[in-house]
């Protein structure tokens, strides 16, 4: 793991958002495409405000989430819809926005539809990945329902996952999806944070599913 720390939270997502937008032109010169996988939720919004006005063939990339909440687009908890109004505008609003939601009551009725659609763009090209306080990164979190099944070498790209701290039904990249990504860099603001991530790396993947990548990424961190 790599630890990169900054004086202060916006130069954080200022250097973050180009390194991000480096790399994934660096892809677009090489192959013509790209693959950028994104959390949900507000911290990583800034980000995002730079990423859409970052002057690449945003046509030629295809963004997908880390994980989605099992709810239609139009719910305030929809991840989606923070990401059509962060990213997936400007210059970015030619990007391909990958769905990992469908309307349907449960995730297991759309999974193979929705494995299907993310299956053309991967591996991922740029991961970049949050984590919350009890350790847990896109919706794999400690004693979730499939996590054992999540974390398994051979395990689809995409389950469904339930959890109490989850709240609505989830689904969420697996393990070897995240771990397959090409560049990983891991955002996280906070001495609370800091701590979980030191914690994370004296435990399992099942104490702290966030070790399941931490070898291979690059932790970003400002107080």
């Amino acid at each position: 793991m790599q630890l990169e720390t900054y004086p202060d939270r916006e130069m954080l997502m200022l250097g973050l958002a180009n390194k991000i937008a480096g790399q994934l032109a660096d892809f677009l010169r090489r192959d013509g495409k790209a693959t950028l996988s994104v959390p949900g939720g507000t911290t990583p919004g800034p980000i995002f405000d730079t990423l859409s006005g970052v002057d690449i063939d945003w046509a030629t990339v295809a963004v997908v989430l880390n994980d989605e909440r099992w709810v239609p687009e139009t719910s305030d908890r929809s991840n989606t819809r923070l990401l059509r109004e962060r990213l997936i505008r400007g210059r970015a609003a030619q990007a391909r926005l990958i769905p990992l939601y469908a309307p349907a009551e449960t995730p297991e009725e759309m999974l193979p539809a929705l494995e299907d659609g993310l299956r053309p763009h991967l591996p991922i090209s740029v991961l970049l990945l949050g984590m919350g306080a009890d350790m847990h990164t896109a919706s794999l979190f400690p004693g979730a329902d499939r996590l054992a099944e999540a974390l398994a070498p051979n395990a689809p790209l995409l389950l469904p996952m339930r959890a109490e701290a989850a709240g609505e039904p989830r689904v969420t990249l697996t393990a070897p999806v995240l771990r397959g990504a090409f560049n990983t860099h891991i955002l996280i603001t906070g001495v609370e944070k800091r701590a979980a991530l030191e914690r994370a790396m004296t435990l399992t993947p099942e104490e702290a599913p966030v070790r399941v990548v931490l070898d291979t990424a690059t932790v970003h961190w400002a107080e």
